[in-house]
C-alpha cells in the first residue's frame, strides 16, 4: 500500500494506518512497504501478461458524464509510478506499462468512450499534476483523509499485509505466533518494522525473538522462501498474492489480510464531473465482474471492491 505504516501489537494483532509514500521493485511478486526511490528491473521481470480490455464496449450513458475537454482527444491522461508490480511497472521491454491499475485504467477509459494513456512519474509528484498534466491518477494511492481535502478520489481495491509460507505449510506457521520463526522481508518496508516489533514482543514474554532476515528486493525474499532459507514472508497483500502466482506452486498464502485500506482513483477536486464519471464507470466493471477478472489476472481478485464509492468517509 502506498500509504501506510503498520505498527503490530502482539505478534501483529493491531495496526495504525499513517501517510507514506512507497515505491517498488518488480520480479516474482516485486516489492512494497514504504521504502522511497525503487525502480522497476523490467531486464528480471517475469512475463507480465495482463487482461484484454479491447472487448469493452463504451457506455453511452456515463461516455455523456465525461467533461468536453477530456473527450476532445478521446484520450484518458494518467498519471503512474512504475515501479510497483502488480500493480503498476515496466514489462520486459523496458518501455511498456503492466500491472493491475494500467488494465484498470484501460477498462475504465474504454468503458467512458475513451483511450487511455499511461504516464511515468514520481509517485509524489502525481497528486499535485492531476487536473493539468495527467487527468487521473491511478497509482495505488491509499485513500485517506490527508488526500481527500484536496482530490476526489474513487474506491476500486482493498489491500493490506499478507504473509505466504511453503506449500502445505510444512512447519506449521502460526500468524498469531511467530516467536522463533524465520521470516523473510523486504528491506525498509513497513512488514520489516512491523516484525521486529512482534520480534521484540516475543523477547519481552520471555520467547525467542522472531529471526528477521531483510533483503533489498522481494525478488529474493520469494526465492528464499521457495528454496527454503527463510519459513514466510511478509509483504503488501497485492504483492503477496501475485508473488504467489509466479511461484509455480511453490509457495501459497498464510492467514487474513491484515491492516487493509482501499485504494482510490485520484481526480482533481475541482472536476466532479470526470469524478462521477470515473465512480460510473467503476461500477459498471464491478457489477458485469470486469473489475474482478482484471484483478484475478494479477492474482488479486480477493480484492476487489463491490461498490465504488467516490471520497469514502467525507
Amino acid at each position: 500500500m502506498r500509504a501506510r505504516l503498520a505498527l503490530p501489537l502482539s505478534a501483529l494483532a493491531a495496526v495504525t494506518l499513517l501517510a507514506g509514500c512507497t515505491t517498488a521493485s518488480q520480479d516474482l511478486g516485486s516489492t512494497s512497504g514504504s521504502t522511497a526511490g525503487g525502480t522497476a528491473d523490467a531486464s528480471s521481470s517475469p512475463e507480465a501478461q495482463g487482461f484484454d480490455v479491447s472487448g469493452i464496449e463504451a457506455d453511452p450513458e456515463l461516455a455523456a458524464l465525461v467533461p468536453d475537454d477530456v473527450a476532445a482527444d478521446g484520450v484518458l491522461t494518467v498519471g503512474a509510478e512504475l515501479s510497483y508490480a502488480p500493480a503498476e511497472f515496466v514489462a520486459a521491454d523496458g518501455v511498456t506499462p503492466v500491472g493491475f491499475d494500467v488494465d484498470i485504467a484501460a477498462a475504465i477509459a474504454a468503458t467512458l468512450g475513451l483511450e487511455s494513456q499511461v504516464e511515468p512519474s514520481t509517485f509524489d509528484a502525481i497528486i499535485p499534476a492531476v487536473g493539468t498534466k495527467y487527468e487521473v491518477g491511478i497509482s495505488g494511492f491509499t485513500i485517506d483523509a490527508e488526500r481527500l481535502q484536496v482530490v476526489h478520489m474513487v474506491s476500486y481495491f482493498d489491500a493490506g499485509s499478507l504473509f505466504a509460507v511453503a506449500s502445505g505449510n510444512p512447519d506449521g506457521i502460526d500468524t498469531d505466533d511467530l516467536c522463533g520463526v524465520v521470516v523473510g522481508v523486504q528491506t525498509g518496508t513497513v512488514q520489516q518494522a512491523a516484525l521486529e516489533t512482534a520480534s521484540a514482543d516475543c523477547e519481552a514474554a520471555g520467547g525467542e525473538p522472531v529471526e528477521v532476515l531483510p533483503y533489498d528486493s522481494q525478488a529474493d525474499v520469494t526465492t528464499n522462501l521457495a528454496g527454503g532459507k527463510v519459513q514466510a514472508m511478509y509483504a503488501d497483500s497485492p504483492v503477496t498474492a501475485y508473488a504467489v502466482t509466479q511461484a509455480d506452486g511453490a509457495i501459497e498464502t498464510l492467514g487474513d489480510i491484515t491492516d487493509s485500506a482501499p485504494y482510490g482513483v485520484v481526480v482533481a477536486q475541482d472536476d466532479t464531473e470526470l469524478a462521477e464519471a470515473v465512480q460510473g464507470a467503476l461500477q459498471q466493471l464491478m457489477d458485469d465482474g470486469t473489475l474482478t477478472e482484471i484483478l484475478d489476472a494479477w492474482g488479486n481478485a480477493d480484492g476487489a471492491l463491490a461498490t465504488a464509492e467516490l471520497d469514502p468517509g467525507v
